[in-house]
């Protein structure tokens, strides 16, 4: 464990903007009466974000709000590395120097921030940047990779990273993620697995509680922890309509008066397929019972689940919802056991 201190010249005192302030005790009482403290570390990087490095009059200010002793503070801010306790540049380069990343080539990421940037730990005035090498990122599989800002700029080379220097330098946008072509964390010469969709949708089946199966899965957690072996699934459903056919349904912008129904009372849908519908203006029962099978056809476009909305009866279960009425998945899901 390295030794962390307090940088020798400290600005006389700090104090949160009035935004920042109020998002500050807003995360206090997120807690119950008499443990306040719980609140530091999102306080801690709230004033290093505010001033861009933390200070010691911010840790007494963080202190005071939490009623804690700022020895208690300071002990906080000096364990986590993710707290920087002396100026950075605007541009901060964190390269991750632990076993994966090293065995992948950290070490030439450094020698490049060296070049392009100066020693370590110092700001380049010119740039307003520096750098610095931190333990593991968390990003293992697309090793090496250095966190610049709130971004991870991953699978790189010394002259990638170079080049993307170059690019902060004079202003450009820096796409983060990988940098070798790979999607995600997907293996560098592509998908190895799953890659078989007849064998996945027979395997998705086996779990569907259309099949007679004792102890085949509820269709509610299906819909919500199956998703991906849906989207195999729905290749299978019948054919869709032309693109000529599918017609955009009644759409809001945005949610009535009165605020929008609970959608994930519908089967099928869970918080990501809800957030999904409001991004298209659905809002209400009544919107999806009124759906044509030419409106189905524009959603199930925009929804990349293709099939469900059929499968799964939404409009059916709309028209009862819509009307004040209950479906059974409903009635399940407000007493909390779908």
């Amino acid at each position: 464990m390295s030794v962390r201190r307090l940088h020798t010249e400290q600005p006389d005192s700090f104090a949160f903007t009035a935004e920042n302030l109020t998002w500050a005790e807003g995360q206090i009482r997120k807690y119950p009466q008499g443990r306040k403290s719980s609140a530091v570390i999102p306080l801690l990087w709230r004033a290093q974000e505010q001033h861009g490095w933390l200070t010691e009059p911010a840790i007494r200010t963080v202190a005071e709000m939490l009623d804690m002793a700022p020895i208690r503070v300071l002990e906080v801010a000096t364990f986590y590395t993710m707290y920087n306790l002396k100026p950075v540049g605007k541009h901060y380069v964190q390269v991750c120097g632990n076993i994966s990343c090293m065995l992948r080539g950290s070490d030439e990421l450094m020698q490049a921030c060296e070049r392009e940037i100066g020693p370590r730990d110092t700001i380049n005035e010119d740039l307003d940047m520096s750098w610095t090498e931190v333990e593991c990122a968390g990003a293992c599989t697309n090793a090496p990779v250095v966190a610049i800002g709130d971004d991870y700029i991953e699978d790189l080379t010394g002259e990638k990273l170079a080049e993307i220097i170059g690019k902060i330098a004079r202003g450009e946008a820096v796409k983060p993620g990988p940098q070798n072509g790979r999607h995600s964390s997907e293996p560098e010469g592509g998908a190895t697995s799953l890659l078989n969709e007849e064998a996945i949708f027979e395997a998705w089946k086996a779990f569907s509680p259309k099949m007679p199966n004792e102890k085949a899965a509820e269709p509610e957690l299906l819909a919500d922890k199956h998703e991906e072996l849906e989207l195999i699934a729905d290749a299978h459903d019948e054919p869709e309509l032309l693109e000529d056919d599918h017609v955009e349904p009644v759409l809001l912008a945005e949610a009535p008066e009165g605020g929008a129904d609970n959608l994930k009372l519908i089967k099928g849908v869970g918080p990501k397929l809800e957030g999904i519908l409001h991004e298209l203006g659905v809002y209400t029962f009544a919107q999806v019972a009124e759906w044509t099978p030419e409106n189905v056809a524009w959603v199930d476009g925009r929804l990349k689940f293709k099939g469900r909305i059929a499968r799964d009866g939404w409009i059916d279960q709309c028209k009862l919802l819509a009307s004040g009425q209950e479906t059974e998945f409903s009635k399940r899901t407000k007493k909390g056991d779908a």
